[in-house]
């Protein structure tokens, strides 16, 4: 992408006040919090969970894009549709978590 492109896209991100929704945690992140309240640490239930906010109603007028697990852009909803496709009523910028953490924060343990 060239620096136009880059500028661009980013001025679309944050258009009307809209944000960038981080649903991007890892699954041990996820199967602990689904293990704190019972739900089963599986695939299906964190495909399940993640469909659940990217067919929220009115979460476009909210966001203008959300940052992805590396799973989630292999998932797809009920009806086949990957999770990383927006809606046809919603305009969405897909995008993923290509770095890790560096490990200088994962010394924080406020990072963790």
């Amino acid at each position: 992408m060239n620096s136009q492109g880059l500028k661009d896209t980013a001025r679309a991100l944050v258009a009307d006040d809209k944000g960038l929704l981080a649903m991007d945690e890892s699954n041990p992140t996820c199967n602990k919090r689904f293990a704190e309240m019972g739900i089963p640490q599986t695939e299906e239930a964190r495909r399940a969970y993640r469909e659940l906010i990217v067919t929220t109603l009115g979460l476009g007028e909210c966001i203008s894009g959300a940052i992805l697990y590396d799973e989630t852009i292999r998932q797809q909803k009920k009806d086949g549709t990957p999770l990383s496709k927006p809606s046809p009523m919603r305009e969405l910028f897909p995008a993923s978590k290509l770095t890790p953490v560096p490990r200088t924060w994962q010394a924080i343990p406020e990072r963790k």
